[in-house]
């Protein structure tokens, strides 16, 4: 039996592969006699097999070449069903050779092997793992953490030679990603069984510095590194818990601060994350925004801001949490050596109409060093927002980015270079995946790049956008992942490649122009909204322009 033998596929993907719509493969299903028969699922939601499916495209000339990633997915998906955590530890175990209670059949083994040909073990378990989290973030079915999210915490959690601790880790991207090349150890907890054996083969395969010791258990209820002090803590916890274990947990020594109400179990994440916290380390935690003013939880608050725990809070903009677009909020703490003094601050980031993943680096006008004493009101609402616009200069914030989005619109005129029109034939293709056999080619951080002068990179990266290369790596759920190994660009010379690629560089040039123009314009339409619900700003013609 063939890989693809093995392998059952919906509907929608049927309708990926030919670029058509799921209306038309029903349509094919009713007047073709030859369609292939359904071979599993229900009848609500048939499933056939991707050998016959392929065959019967290619017939009736409708196919698009699947990527390998895409038939590895598929494949595990009707070996395991919707088990894709222990999809995920058997391939990471086949790649290192380990024994595994329920191991890969024997054609998506093959199929395994096949794609290690033209990529490290170490980047297909990560290919794998950003697909797991694509796949889960568009069905909020397990919790992730997202690429986007990852980095921004990465950012803010600068590097370390200690250990790093991650007590939610999931499939390890965070614990994996964070703390620089001088980690000397990675500790993680998740409460899926079979994460913890995928995050240590995946750390192993990926090369990643430093011991790793990750656990399987729920870190609130069974801590099980109850004496791990650690340099960097980051994580991003389960958020809106009813029930994280308050009534067993009530002498617990984590609640150094106060114990949690038990509608706060979002507080309990961050005073377990700050337990595990040594002297002078820090605490990275992604709270939603409501932790920073709910009533609940104010006594804790004030205490954190008050012993001089918390040291910069940061408003993230909505969509950077899989399962849900509301706004959430990273916790910077630190286990400080003394008490803060009278003049003591806390840093507030108001990056909640960013552009990520452009740059993280706020402007001066999102940053408010504010006086501890300040926060500690009645309520000790901590939103930066709130403390960020105080600050503002109202009239002089918005006129500066009203100019810098003039500036940036100047830019735009004439960036869009001018096309002729084509004969819409172009030569014959080859996959990236034999150029990168070949040596024409390597993959750096997912990215090709050329290694020759016969073949221009931005030639090459241009074409991988194309429609044809996005469709191929598109899965039937909507989830996409590019995959240059599976990609296909024409064969041309290399002074055709130059002038193509000149054109996409080109248009790049021109999209990170539109991205500036659209951020500084959100930017100052929310700077002229805040100022004249404040009264900082005045509609235009109510002072006589000569005051001006």
């Amino acid at each position: 039996m063939t890989d693809d033998e093995a392998v059952l596929v919906p509907p929608a993907e049927i309708a990926r592969m030919a670029g058509v719509t799921r209306a038309a493969v029903s349509n094919w299903r009713r007047r073709h006699p030859d369609f292939p028969e359904a071979a599993g699922g229900t009848a609500a939601a048939p499933l056939f097999a991707l050998a016959e499916v392929r065959r019967w495209l290619e017939r009736q000339g409708k196919g698009q070449p699947v990527a390998d990633e895409v038939r590895l997915w598929h494949a595990l998906r009707a070996e395991r069903g919707e088990d894709m955590i222990g999809a995920l530890a058997a391939v990471a175990a086949e790649l290192r050779g380990e024994p595994v209670k329920r191991p890969l059949n024997g054609p998506t083994a093959d199929l395994v092997a096949e794609m290690s040909r033209d990529r490290t073990p170490g980047q297909l378990v990560r290919d794998l793992a950003e697909r797991f989290v694509a796949s889960a973030s568009h069905s909020g079915g397990e919790h992730v953490s997202t690429p986007a999210l990852v980095r921004v915490v990465r950012h803010f959690a600068g590097e370390t030679k200690g250990v790093v601790y991650d007590p939610a880790c999931g499939v390890g991207d965070m614990l994996l990603s964070v703390g620089g090349a001088n980690v000397a150890g990675r500790v993680g907890q998740d409460a899926a069984e079979t994460l913890p054996a995928f995050v240590r083969s995946r750390a192993a395969l990926e090369g990643r510095p430093g011991t790793i010791e990750v656990a399987h258990g729920d870190a609130l209820r069974d801590d099980r590194f109850p004496r791990l002090k650690a340099d960097l803590v980051v994580c991003d916890p389960p958020s809106g818990q009813a029930d994280w274990g308050r009534d067993d947990l009530l002498l617990d020594p984590r609640w150094e601060i106060a114990l949690p109400p038990k509608a706060e179990g979002d507080l309990a994440w961050l005073q377990h994350c700050y337990f595990h916290t040594a002297p002078g380390g820090r605490a990275l935690i992604v709270l939603p925004a409501s932790a920073a003013y709910r009533r609940s939880g104010r006594r804790i608050r004030a205490e954190i801001v008050r012993g001089g725990i918390l040291d910069t809070l940061v408003a993230l903009p909505g969509g950077l949490v899989a399962g849900h677009s509301a706004p959430v909020h990273l916790w910077v703490l630190r286990r400080p050596a003394a008490q803060p003094g009278p003049d003591a601050r806390v840093r507030m980031i108001d990056l909640t109409d960013a552009d990520l993943p452009g740059p993280i680096e706020p402007g001066p006008d999102r940053v408010a060093d504010v006086p501890v004493i300040s926060l500690l009101d009645e309520d000790a609402d901590l939103t930066p927002g709130r403390h960020v616009a105080a600050g503002q200069p109202g009239a002089a914030a918005y006129d500066s980015a009203r100019a810098r989005f003039e500036e940036t619109l100047d830019a735009l005129r004439g960036a869009l270079p001018r096309l002729p029109e084509g004969t819409a034939e172009l030569a014959a293709t080859v996959n990236v995946s034999e150029l990168i056999r070949g040596g024409l080619v390597r993959v750096e951080d997912g990215s090709p790049v050329s290694t020759t002068d016969q073949l221009d990179t931005d030639f090459l990266l241009g074409f991988l956008k194309s429609a044809v290369n996005t469709r191929r790596n598109t899965s039937g759920s909507g989830t996409h992942r590019a995959d240059p190994r599976g990609a296909r660009v024409p064969q041309m010379d290399p002074d055709r490649q130059r002038t193509y690629g000149a054109a996409f560089r080109e248009l790049e040039t021109f999209v990170r122009h539109l991205e500036e123009a659209a951020k500084i314009g959100r930017r100052a339409v929310q700077l002229a909204h805040d100022g004249l619900t404040s009264g900082t700003l005045d509609p235009p013609g109510t002072k006589d322009e000569g005051d001006e």
